[in-house]
């Protein structure tokens, strides 16, 4: 396309508007997980400044001069602080506004960055989990039950503890994704654009088959709610939190649904002989040192020492 095409088709093309409502809409377009983390995060700065709206807490950051935007910012790190915020979420609310301001820079609605202060967060404080026992306890409590129920959560647990999946991966699964010919489970995974093919292992896709059964397998999400007004509807990541929380309960144990995955990895940390770039390819984590965390902890280490020392 020429110069004078291009000019031809100009006045026909949409005017696109920039403003701090179409900038938060816009900064919101995420997977559902990050975009309800986000809009929570821009909530809670709303409500730190007085403000009914997070259109209205954008447009007045976005009004700021530089000096003015980071006291800002430095005002509601302060403000998090004395609230007894967690370093993570800290970190997160932060940078969700600077993430959000950023994004304005793109359009020119603002011509500065924020320049934000950062707490030291302590990330997988316990990497153990419940424990390979903990999860032989959890499938205990389903033992020997053949309701529908049952036979769908003994599946998701094999997915949390056999493959490390997190809950997201979990329930975001459809049928499609299951192919119980090759023994293979596609699932999309944190941060990838693609969808990742994992191996089955026996006792997974037994309990997979099962639930396939007794679910058919007509397209859509492969694991629902049973919850009156959910029966037709995909498993949230919520409902998945109580499924495991409950189970757990009833095996004397208090499990999340990271715990299972953590357990996973501790365990195979275990078997492989702490052999990180092998459990690697199975945590999917992308940066070996947070794996290391998990060893660290397998070991204790640190207490290894101090024995040694107050000897």
């Amino acid at each position: 396309m020429d110069k004078h095409e291009l000019l031809a088709i100009l006045p026909h093309l949409p005017v696109i508007e920039v403003s701090p409502k179409s900038v938060v809409s816009s900064f919101l377009q995420r997977n559902a997980n990050t975009a309800r983390a986000y809009e929570s995060d821009l909530e809670d700065f709303t409500k730190f400044l007085g403000l009914e709206t997070t259109e209205q807490a954008a447009a007045f950051l976005f009004a700021q001069e530089q000096g003015n935007a980071n006291a800002i910012s430095i005002s509601y790190f302060d403000h998090l602080k004395e609230q007894k915020k967690s370093a993570s979420t800290i970190n997160r609310r932060l940078a969700c506004l600077k993430a959000l301001v950023a994004r304005a820079q793109l359009v020119s609605l603002v011509r500065f960055e924020l320049k934000i202060p950062k707490m030291t967060a302590q990330p997988y404080r316990d990497t153990r989990g419940p424990g390979k026992e903990g999860f032989l306890k959890m499938l205990a409590v389903l033992q020997n039950r053949t309701d529908m129920k049952a036979v769908r959560d003994r599946a998701i647990l094999r997915l949390l503890f056999d493959l490390a999946l997190r809950r997201n991966e979990v329930v975001t699964l459809d049928v499609e994704h299951v192919d119980l010919g090759n023994g293979t489970l596609r699932i999309h995974g944190k941060g990838k654009l693609h969808h990742q093919t994992m191996t089955l292992a026996g006792p997974t896709k037994d309990a997979l088959k099962e639930w396939l059964k007794l679910r058919g397998e007509e397209p859509g999400a492969l694991f629902r709610g049973f919850d009156p007004g959910q029966l037709a509807n995909r498993l949230t990541g919520q409902g998945l939190y109580v499924i495991i929380k409950e189970i757990g309960e009833k095996a004397g144990l208090k499990v999340r649904p990271h715990g299972l995955r953590h357990a996973a990895i501790t365990h195979a940390l275990d078997r492989t002989n702490g052999n990180v770039r092998k459990v690697q390819k199975f945590s999917r984590h992308a940066d070996v040192k947070t794996l290391c965390l998990y060893d660290d902890a397998r070991n204790d280490e640190a207490g290894e020492v101090s024995s040694l020392v107050s000897e």
